[in-house]
Formats: C-alpha cells, structure tokens, sequence
C-alpha cells in the first residue's frame, strides 16, 4: 500500500484529548501543504476544549476566547470530533493503532499534588482542582460540596490557579453573576460566610509563580483588602542578588507592586486577602466536628541548591493559623493511560520531544504525546502551541520514513461505526455548536456570556435525545 498523505489514502491520526494541546496537534497536521489528513479528537466529556472551558476562571472571559482558534481547526474537512468517548473504555490502545496511523496523547495533567503532611485527608480539605472544575461546571465535580461556612480559608501555592481560587472566593455573587460560572456554584458562593483567605507561599516574593497582572487585580477587588506582611515582602540578598540579574523585566514590576501592597494599610472591607510568603503547612488539625480546624505552618528560609536556584528551608520558627476549609495547589501530574507506557515518578507519559518511549527508552511507533502528558504542568495555554508543533514534526519524520502504524481498517467509516457501537451517545461537534448556541441563549437574559449545562443527560436532553 502507498504511503498514507494522499486523498485517496489520506494520513489518519486520533488525537486523545480535545484541549489545547489536542488542538494545536490538529491545527499543524492539516496546515502541512500537499498532504491529505484525517484527524479524529477524542475527549470523554461532551464538550471541547479542555481546561479552557472547566479550568480557566469565569471571570476571565478574555482568555477563553482562543477558543475561536480552536473553531477554525474544527471546520477543517478532515477534522471530526468524539465527545463523551472515554479512552480505555469505549475505546481501547487496539482499536486506535487498527483504524489510525498514529495516535497522540493530549490527556493533560488531570490530578492534584498531595502536601504529604498530617491531617490533609481531613473533611474540608480539598485539592484546587475540584473546586475549580466544580464551579466551572464540569460534570465529574458539580455534585461536590464545599463548606463555605467557613470563616477562614487557606489556599496552599501561588500559581496561577491558587490566585483564581482566591479570587473568586473573595469576588462578591454580583460580580460573579455576570459571569459563566455554574449557577449551582454561585448559588452556593452568595450563601458565603468567608472573611479571611490566606494564600500560602513556600518562598518569596521574587519565587512566586502568579504575574504581575494577578497581583494587580487581588488588589483591587472592591469588596477586599489585600493583606502582605512587611517582612514577608522584603527580599534576602539571595533574592535580591536574583532579581538583580534576572532578564525577566516584569519580575521587578511584580515585587515592586507586592512591596507597595505591603507599605498600604487595610480599608476596612468586608473580606481580607493575606498573601503570605516564606510559610509552609506542616499539619492541619481537627476541630471538635472533625473537619479541619487550623494549620500549622513553618516559616522558610531560602537557600541556593547546586545549580542555583533557591529553595525553601525550613527554621525552627512555627505559626498556627486557625482556618477552617483548606485548598491545595501545589502542583499537577498526569494519569496513566491503559496499555500506554507512564513514568509514575513524574506523572507523564515518557517521550522523547513528543515520540512515546517504553521502558528501554526506545519509540513506540506511531504514539506520540503533546501538551502537560507531555512535559509536565509548565507553561500557560499558549506554550502548548510549541509543543504540539514540535510533537507533530516528529509524526511527520516517521511518516517519511515510514515508521507509522500499518492499521487493518483505515477508515473515517470504520472508526465511526467502532466507536458508536461501544458509546452510542457520542457527541460531535456540530452537537457543541449547537450546545453553544443554547448555552449563550440562556445567558442573554441575565448578562452573562453563557449558561452552561453541566451534565451529559442535560446536554443530550437539549440536543432533543
């Protein structure tokens, strides 16, 4: 049989993932010139788009609108779309080398880092990726519960998605309202008794992984004050030494802003933001009900490793901070795949730019990986587009020399009828457009950009099944 690229015999490839990364795979593959491709994006959720749609905040609808990119790719002719298909389970590694040349991996990194520290596992103590994707509206998490009873609350990690879940934890329900969050989710969040959140940083200032931006907009939250210590705010030499070298310009603007935060005095409003640096959890503790009643912190020290970057130590210096509910999000790792080699000690699949390796280290043909399964929870949406590029590059090389798969039944045809015989309700994505179109229309009328259907029986049921 002639080498696949051809309209006759066009070059096949699945794509397990439907976020950005899935995305961008797609976007390379069909913009090769002279080259027939087929590509078929497998998500187990009906709807598209990953993280854009369940992790970024409803407060920033700016940054969803790379979705737009994302339709583009999608009204290519080649490009087909199964939502609600779970890999290992409707279908497995052996029906996708039978019906595809190659196979990308674009699971992302779907699971919270544990702090490894006494009491985590008490009620109220809860990873930040739940309630993002709870208040987001994802169908695996709408039915979690969240006591925001709570006066106190500690965010653990200063990244991006430990400032969101700040940030909508301060947000008053009218702010939110003009936004797409869940509605289950907002009822839920006006009932808020919350005063104090804390975020907690392991290092300082200069180390902190959130922007200048983020920093920005925590303090001008209408309804809160935001809250650093002094002494937190100021920079050891270490710290000083690297920033003074550092070629990131916005890093000074960033510890400059944090500084100023530091030198204002509260305004008296309803809730406090405390961003605090150079602390981290050693235990929680039980309150009487057995739900988390403090935290126990230790104050750091930073110190240069070998090659120089500077870590957390820790002193003999204690704190107990007395919270109630408690969100870690101190990192992410991926989930192994079934059939599928997985590096369990970084939490990816292993590769080498993107070629899948087994355990001698030599390339699976024709499995490739893209995005966070990839190379780890780095970057931001847009460094995704990169890694699929060069991911992508690799699929091309193997192509030419023909080192894909050989599969038995090379056919949009043939995959179509395989995959709706094992879920007979597969969602396409002509079903999200008209999802979208049905979700804007329920938003119209309160504002709001969206309301979203958070269930697979809801987004059927809309679709008239």
């Amino acid at each position: 049989m002639s080498r696949p690229g051809t309209p006759e015999h066009p070059l096949r490839v699945a794509v397990v993932g439907a976020g950005p990364a899935g995305f961008f795979a797609a976007e390379h593959l069909f913009r090769q010139a002279d080259l027939s491709v087929e590509v078929d994006v497998f998500d187990r959720l009906p709807t598209p788009f990953g993280l854009v749609r369940a992790g970024v905040a409803p407060d920033h609808q700016k940054i969803k609108s790379v979705t737009r990119v994302y339709e583009k790719t999608a009204a290519n002719p080649g490009f087909r779309f199964f939502g609600n298909v779970t890999f290992g389970a409707d279908v497995e590694l052996g029906d996708l080398r039978s019906h595809y040349h190659a196979v990308i991996f674009a699971t992302g990194a779907q699971m919270d880092r544990a702090l490894g520290i006494p009491g985590e596992d008490l009620p109220r103590s809860h990873s930040a990726t739940e309630f993002v994707a709870w208040y987001n509206g994802h169908p695996d998490y709408r039915d979690l519960e969240f006591d925001l009873s709570q006066k106190s609350v500690a965010v653990v990690g200063v990244g991006n998605v430990a400032v969101d879940v700040a940030r909508i934890l301060c947000k008053t329900a009218e702010e939110l309202a003009t936004t797409d969050i869940a509605d289950y989710a907002l009822d839920v969040l006006r009932e808020s008794r919350i005063e104090d959140v804390y975020v907690l940083g392991r290092r300082g200032p200069a180390q902190a992984a959130f922007t200048t931006p983020e920093v920005k907009e925590m303090g001008e939250l209408p309804g809160t004050d935001l809250i650093v210590l002094p002494e937190e705010a100021l920079l050891d030499p270490l710290s000083e030494k690297a920033l003074a070298e550092s070629e990131e310009r916005t890093l000074a603007r960033k510890v400059e802003l944090i500084q100023k935060f530091a030198a204002s005095a509260p305004g008296g409003r309803p809730r406090r933001l405390h961003l605090r640096f150079l602390v981290s959890p050693v235990e929680l503790t039980p309150a009487a009900d057995g739900g988390v009643g403090g935290m126990r912190l230790v104050h750091n020290e930073l110190q240069a490793d070998a090659k120089g970057n500077l870590r957390p130590r820790p002193t003999e210096r204690t704190e107990d901070l007395e919270v109630g509910l408690v969100f870690r999000s101190v990192g992410y790792r991926g989930v192994a795949l079934p059939g599928v080699p997985f590096r369990d000690d970084r939490g990816v699949i292993p590769n080498e730019c993107g070629r899948v390796v087994d355990d001698s280290g030599a390339p699976v043909p024709g499995l490739y990986v893209a995005g966070w399964i990839k190379r780890g929870p780095s970057g931001i949406i847009g460094t995704n587009k990169a890694c699929s590029v060069e991911t992508v590059s690799l699929l091309l090389e193997d192509l030419a020399s023909d080192g894909l798969l050989t599969p038995e039944h090379p056919s949009a045809e043939a995959a179509d009828k395989l995959v709706r015989s094992r879920q007979p309700v597969v969602f396409d994505f002509d079903d999200w457009r008209r999802l979208d179109e049905l979700e804007t229309e329920r938003g119209v009328p309160g504002g709001r950009p969206r309301v979203k259907f958070t269930t697979v029986r809801e987004m059927a049921e809309a679709l008239g099944r």
